[in-house]
């Protein structure tokens, strides 16, 4: 058997798992050996088989027939929530530690905390963002009951948003490549086992099953990442602390005043020793100058002009 007649199969029995038996029956690769070609007559079986039954006493045909008015596949919808909540002094970490709590007692299969930020930038502001994937269920429960909670605890819902991305051509699309792998790698496994080929076609063979294992392992991890944003929606929250218009000490001037005159006199102290510090050094080289003037200078300009002429 040479390795052009074994590798020409091995690609038939991809197209085959790709595109069904009509694509290998057009196909006219070299006379394979009697084994390749039981083998492929196998494989040509099988997927007549999982392509479409036949009737009864009618000729096998496996390509299906176009059926109109057939139910629509099942429908892979990924939802993403966000909300932003606005919330009194000193509510945001109470709150946030509300949601949390509520996810972890669910437990991980139906909620997972994925993020959690909280930062405080004034002793009675705060901010905080949480990030958590749970399932569709519970997610709605949550939105259900969120706005009385928020409304109790002094706040309120300042927004609400809703995102789907349909997965579905997606999903479908990577079953049926990771299918049509785990095909093509079940073939390449019975061509080897026979171990009727020399040994360099053997471990083309091998490398070749090595290759598609790895593409088998890389869809089946985008096919299980694609259910999982499916089974598990995503919902972001944002925590701002409700600042007022007006603050208590805005209201009231003459109380401000009052509470700041020791804090602006001591200000205004500091500001005089301050200058006077800086100033010092000037003032005492203004001084040496005007020494020097009227005690040398000035008495010779003096005597000067008194002379006769």
């Amino acid at each position: 058997m040479s390795i052009r007649t074994l590798f020409a199969s091995a690609g038939i029995l991809g197209l085959a798992a790709c595109g069904g038996g009509a694509d290998y029956e057009q196909a006219s690769p070299p006379a394979p050996s009697p084994i390749m070609n039981e083998s492929v007559m196998e494989f040509s079986a099988d997927m007549s088989l999982k392509s479409g039954r036949t009737r009864a006493g009618a000729p096998q045909d496996v390509s299906p027939e176009p059926s109109i008015g057939a139910p629509s596949a099942e429908q892979y919808i990924a939802y993403s929530h966000s909300l932003g909540l606005t919330l009194p002094k000193g509510g945001v970490d109470p709150m946030m530690a509300t949601h949390v709590d509520a996810c972890r007692a669910a437990g991980t299969s139906t909620c997972i905390v994925i993020n959690s930020n909280i930062y405080s930038q004034e002793e009675d502001y705060a901010s905080g963002n949480l990030s958590i994937r749970a399932t569709p269920d519970w997610i709605d429960a949550f939105l259900a009951r969120v706005d009385a909670e928020t409304e109790t605890a002094g706040g309120e819902v300042t927004q609400r948003s809703t995102r789907a991305e349909d997965l579905t051509r997606q999903i479908i699309d990577t079953g049926a490549r990771l299918e049509a792998q785990k095909t093509l790698q079940g073939r390449l496994l019975n061509l080897l086992e026979r171990r009727d080929g020399e040994l360099g076609e053997l471990l083309q063979i091998e490398r070749e099953i090595a290759r598609v294992t790895g593409d088998i392992e890389s869809i089946e991890a985008q096919l299980k990442t694609l259910r999982l944003r499916v089974s598990m929606s995503s919902l972001d929250i944002n925590y701002q602390t409700k600042v007022p218009a007006f603050s208590g000490s805005r209201e009231n001037p003459l109380g401000e005043a009052f509470g700041d005159f020791f804090y602006n006199l001591s200000a205004a102290i500091a500001a005089v020793i301050t200058a006077f510090a800086v100033g010092l050094p000037w003032i005492l080289l203004l001084a040496l100058f005007l020494w020097i003037w009227l005690k040398l200078i000035w008495p010779r300009l003096r005597g000067k002009k008194k002379k006769p002429s």
